[in-house]
């Protein structure tokens, strides 16, 4: 039985360093992300996963072939695990979307159900998401799993997963480059063990 997920959100690309929103575009990882990446491989063979399941989006992709180097196990493409679409946003830094769509981004960042024009809420994105989790939590395997996704969709599936209610889902802050949440299944229970911590 899987008692562990751990979520490993991808390393840095050149659009994280420019603030600019990524959503379904495709960058890969700069040389920061890389090297983020590659520094993650000693904690995921501590971790020794039964499962690796990751976004296609190249980000995620290559944070998870490096992640998983040496280890006897092939990640897996999973389509549901991409990014929020930020519609129209995508592309764009935070001025620019507030510059053309006043008061979007706060709107968008403390209502899980607020789309971005031409995009997907983040409960959009949870619906999608999260029966990943619930296929790992009963899947025919010992030990964890680890999922290699991206920030607005981790925090989504995470507390679509938990059930927790989703005007709350806004105080939780957003996970850096390379940092993961943890949960845990205790006592027939899933909690969340850790919340941004470095993997």
């Amino acid at each position: 039985m899987i008692d562990r997920i751990v979520l490993l959100r991808h390393g840095r690309t050149a659009f994280n360093a420019e603030r600019r929103m990524q959503g379904r575009l495709d960058p890969p990882l700069d040389g920061t992300g890389q090297a983020q990446a590659a520094a993650v491989t000693p904690a995921v063979t501590e971790l020794a996963p039964a499962v690796v399941v990751s976004s296609d989006q190249q980000r995620a992709w290559q944070t998870a072939l490096a992640a998983t180097e040496g280890l006897d196990l092939e990640p897996r493409k999973e389509p549901r695990l991409r990014e929020t679409d930020v519609g129209g946003w995508q592309g764009l830094v935070d001025d620019e979307v507030e510059a053309a769509w006043p008061g979007g981004l706060d709107a968008w960042r403390d209502d899980p159900h607020h789309r971005p024009p031409d995009g997907e809420s983040r409960y959009d994105a949870s619906l999608r998401a999260v029966p990943v989790l619930h296929e790992l939590a009963d899947a025919d395997l010992t030990g964890s799993a680890l999922v290699v996704a991206h920030g607005g969709v981790i925090i989504a599936m995470t507390f679509g997963f938990l059930g927790l209610p989703v005007e709350h889902w806004g105080a939780f802050g957003a996970l850096g480059n390379c940092r993961t949440a943890v949960l845990e299944r205790r006592l027939g229970r899933w909690r969340l063990a850790r919340w941004g911590a470095a993997a």
